[in-house]
């Protein structure tokens, strides 16, 4: 079973003095034990990278685009990276348009066609909400 991780996952994982680090390893964890592939998109690795280079005091990481760099290598040899298709932007469209999605929950909506795209049924994700019935798994499940 494929399954897409959220950045706020990717995010989590790294921070070691969040107290959603924890939990996100451990969810990580359980799902490659259990011999499931976890996956992320290209827009993961686009978000983690604005996330990472972001001031710590405008809720980002900090990093230099150096230290971004070596830890995206290191998402896309952990998880596997499943490229766009061409075909990605129509169904982002379709589901848009179809459900009447804007503002930030664009972006979500772009994952979740990446999952149509790829087949997948379910992200883990520590905003739950966002997905509505889209399979969306909460890191805590796993506990």
């Amino acid at each position: 079973m494929d399954i897409l991780i959220d950045t706020n996952i990717l995010v989590g994982s790294i921070q070691i003095e969040s107290a959603l680090h924890s939990e996100a390893i451990h969810a990580l964890l359980v799902l490659r034990d259990r011999g499931g592939r976890v996956c992320v998109v290209p827009q993961n690795v686009y978000e983690f990278w604005a996330v990472a280079t972001r001031p710590i005091e405008n809720n980002g990481l900090g990093m230099t685009p150096r230290q971004a760099h070596d830890l995206a290598g290191r998402i896309e040899s952990l998880y596997k990276l499943l490229r766009d298709p061409p075909d990605l932007c129509d169904e982002w469209r379709r589901l848009v348009v179809n459900y009447g999605v804007s503002g930030k929950k664009t972006h979500d909506a772009r994952l979740v066609a990446a999952m149509a795209v790829h087949g997948i049924k379910q992200i883990l994700t520590f905003n739950t909400a966002d997905f509505g019935g889209i399979g969306a798994l909460h890191p805590s499940s796993f506990a």
